[in-house]
């Protein structure tokens, strides 16, 4: 055989092994078998208690879960709290890809394993404007945004200007931003933009401020700069103290932009279990075992939806989401933290309730529907 010969069939060779391993990472490796409903037992992670003692009826709790798990959703994990113990803990394996990955691998998922969560980090943003706040290091809600940036406020628009700093909390900017399209997504050069305050404010103005909800990742990065610019240090440094330690959260990574910023519109990886943590920082008011972490006023603050969404009849205020379910024939209010591909936390205040999902299903309606049902189900199991 010549020499060219030779490397023609050893590239032959080099090519079939990575086409083999491609397929088996894709199509074929074997992940682990579902799990649960009983949570597994971590020390010093989080009381357990059996679903009944909770105030569940456990068949219609598992029938809600094993629906949304059963389906062709690609869920990867279930979890159910009440009154600060864990009743329910599914996960099962399936296709995953991390920030702006182009392929899903076949994975597999467990309490310790660590799960992108997407646009779940807006609202855990929001939780560091409040606390940022409550230190006196960023603007109050009211304050205009432009204000803090003076070589910007010297060249936008009478309308720009006026923009607050609420707008950008509740989605209202009335700036013209497109996310998810074909061709066209402004949040997806957050990503390569330096200075990126200038980058949002040169979209032109479509609405009054606080008139229209517009879902907008760019003014999550610009709260994300005010309050880098606020404390000083990065937001993850910031998320670090003031955030996750506090509430016993060691395992996390939030994904970098081109320039080392963490993305605070995406990119953020935690827990399933540690996301529900911060479920129940929620519903404990900002306290988390006694230790006011968030100011009780901002997390009442945050869960007063201000604007309709046009999606179904969710309604937005404060980088949270907000629905109702139906509970002994009345609807009681919940509030949640979105990310694409099925990431959820649902905050029930009414029931002491918290609820994550995990999944890899990312722009894929019918997963996001499923989700947000999974909701009325869980609540629909409570007897008491």
């Amino acid at each position: 055989m010549s020499n060219i010969g030779r490397l023609r069939w050893t590239w032959r060779v080099v090519i079939l092994l990575l086409a083999f391993a491609a397929a088996w990472s894709v199509w074929l490796r074997p992940v682990a078998p579902r799990v649960g409903p009983v949570p597994a037992s971590l020390h010093g992670d989080w009381p357990i208690a059996p679903p009944a003692a909770e105030g569940f009826d456990g068949r219609l709790l598992g029938q809600a879960a094993g629906a949304l798990l059963d389906g062709p959703f690609n869920v990867h994990a279930v979890l159910v709290e009440r009154h600060g113990r864990l009743v329910a803990e599914y996960y099962q394996g399936g296709r995953d890809r991390s920030v702006y990955g182009l392929v899903s691998w076949r994975q597999s998922f467990g309490p310790m394993q660590l799960h992108d969560v997407r646009s779940v980090g807006k609202s855990v943003t929001s939780l560091l404007y409040g606390i940022a706040l409550g230190e006196g290091c960023v603007p109050d809600p009211s304050a205009r945004v432009l204000a803090s940036y003076p070589a910007l406020d010297r060249v936008a628009s009478d309308a720009a200007r006026a923009v607050r700093v609420q707008h950008l909390l509740d989605m209202s900017s009335g700036l013209e931003w497109r996310e998810g399209e074909s061709g066209h997504d402004d949040e997806l050069r957050l990503f390569w933009k330096r200075d990126i305050p200038a980058y949002v404010f040169a979209h032109r103005m479509v609405h009054a401020p606080g008139s229209t909800f517009n879902y907008n990742g760019g003014g999550t990065a610009v709260l994300a700069d005010l309050i880098t610019r606020g404390v000083g240090v990065p937001l993850d440094a910031y998320a670090r103290e003031r955030l996750f330690r506090p509430l016993g959260i060691s395992s996390w990574d939030w994904v970098h932009d081109v320039h080392g910023r963490p993305m605070a519109f995406n990119g953020l990886r935690l827990r399933p279990r540690d996301l529900l943590k911060i479920g129940r920082l929620v519903l404990d008011h900002g306290q988390w075992q006694g230790h006011q972490v968030v100011p009780a006023a901002w997390i009442e603050r945050s869960l007063q939806p201000r604007l309709a969404t046009g999606v179904s009849d969710f309604r937005y205020g404060a980088q949270w989401w907000a629905g109702t379910a139906r509970w002994r024939g009345r609807d009681i209010p919940w509030h949640a933290a979105f990310g694409n591909g099925g990431q959820r936390l649902f905050v029930v205040p009414q029931l002491d309730l918290a609820i994550v999902t995990t999944a890899g299903a990312y722009d894929k309606l019918p997963t996001a529907i499923a989700v947000n049902r999974l909701v009325q189900g869980v609540v629909s199991s409570i007897r008491e």
